[in-house]
């Protein structure tokens, strides 16, 4: 989020802020569809330990490079204030077309998400991947459920970003694909009918970037601190390779689109405290009982990668979600501005 300090709103001041940005970080920086937002993006690396150390680099530039602007940083999974009247479209090309072609819901209060990309050599192997990945996505949303106000208000929802961005066309859960082939069938038919211009225009929670050869999965709210988004980095990488050598995830769940929908949306709603549906079972199982034992199951796999004391910071997720902390930090700050000032002091921390 851009902000300005002078009532904590969003800054509408993406086109100002990007040529005024050093060419070092100006590479690691992107315009998103709305004014007052931007998106960071570290390189590649085998660690989330060096994904975390990238991004801590990048936050702390980026504040740098702000503050003779007048502007600072902050990120959440929404702006607990935003108003639609107050908001703008970035000038760029691809948002200018997004505004021709989704027209007023671009004019919506912008959301901010948490995108992790895991590297898969082979397609049909990342196909099978992602298809099994859609299984946890619920469980990924609750952990990192991190926007419970709109509009100056509390939503009643741990997550109000994910049902806020699904009025998105091309957003959700996607469907399972029998193969790379059926991959590239339907993004081409789409393509070709003009749907729209290239594959990043589709907004799955979970979709392949042939371009980077990686499965990115897009669910999880933005994070407030280096240390949740190192959890959920190491814990994303780490259930990907689960799924890729031991098919973790049970087929009455995975051949259930409609129950793994319904956890979505008891994710968003409860975060932390969601009772997400077992379908085998027949029962709800906590997620704080889900997340151990996938932590358990992804632990080994996680000490492969190198991710394991990233990892361990799932359980601070547990303890202390973040959509509670905002909760709790909007009471003590004395309500909403203080919640985004603390926010913005909170953007380089670990």
């Amino acid at each position: 989020m851009l902000l300005s300090p002078d009532g904590w709103q969003l800054a509408q001041s993406i086109d100002d802020v990007l040529p005024a940005l050093s060419p070092q970080l100006g590479r690691s920086v992107s315009a998103e569809t709305h004014a007052g937002a931007l998106e960071l993006a570290t390189a590649a690396h085998r660690t989330p330990g060096g994904v975390i150390a990238d991004l801590s680099l990048l936050r702390r530039g980026l504040v740098r490079e702000l503050a003779p602007l007048g502007l600072r940083a902050g990120v959440a999974g929404t702006h607990p204030m935003a108003e639609w009247r107050d908001m703008r479209v970035s000038g760029g090309a691809r948002y200018q077309l997004l505004r021709g072609t989704l027209r007023d819901l671009v004019r919506r209060e912008p959301t901010f998400a948490l995108h992790v990309h895991v590297a898969v050599r082979h397609p049909e192997v990342a196909v099978d991947v992602a298809n099994r990945l859609r299984a946890h996505l619920p469980l990924l949303l609750a952990l990192s459920a991190n926007s419970p106000f709109w509009r100056g208000r509390d939503s009643g929802f741990a997550s109000t970003r994910s049902p806020q961005f699904q009025a998105f066309p091309r957003s959700g859960i996607p469907r399972r694909f029998d193969s790379y082939a059926d991959w590239v069938e339907t993004v081409r038919t789409l393509i070709d009918a003009g749907a729209f211009p290239e594959p990043t225009f589709l907004w799955w929670d979970v979709r392949l970037q042939p371009r980077f050869g990686t499965i990115e999965v897009r669910i999880m709210d933005a994070q407030s601190t280096l240390g949740d988004v190192g959890a959920l980095v190491a814990l994303t990488q780490a259930v990907a390779r689960l799924e890729a050598y031991e098919r973790y995830a049970p087929d009455a769940l995975l051949d259930a689109p409609e129950v793994i929908a319904e956890n979505r949306f008891l994710a968003a709603r409860d975060g932390i405290g969601a009772e997400l549906i077992d379908p085998g079972a027949r029962r709800r199982v906590s997620v704080r009982v889900a997340a151990r034992d996938l932590l358990d199951a992804a632990r080994p796999h996680a000490l492969e990668l190198g991710g394991l004391p990233e990892l361990e910071g799932v359980h601070e997720l547990l303890e202390s979600p973040p959509a509670e902390r905002q909760r709790a930090l909007a009471r003590r700050s004395g309500g909403l501005p203080g919640l985004v000032e603390t926010l913005s002091a909170e953007f380089t921390s670990a």
